[in-house]
């Protein structure tokens, strides 16, 4: 399955293939664009 057509149940299952010392781009506009639970995630992981 193509990944850009995965759909996760949790924010941590979504970034739990996201290897250490990955760089990644987020976009959004203004606060309410933000994927804050998304960040958040990355930033526990």
């Amino acid at each position: 399955m193509d990944l850009a057509s995965k759909v996760f149940e949790t924010p941590e299952a979504a970034v739990a293939d996201i290897p250490s010392g990955a760089l990644l781009a987020v976009g959004g506009f203004g606060l309410c664009g933000i994927p804050d639970e998304l960040i958040a995630a990355i930033a526990a992981g």
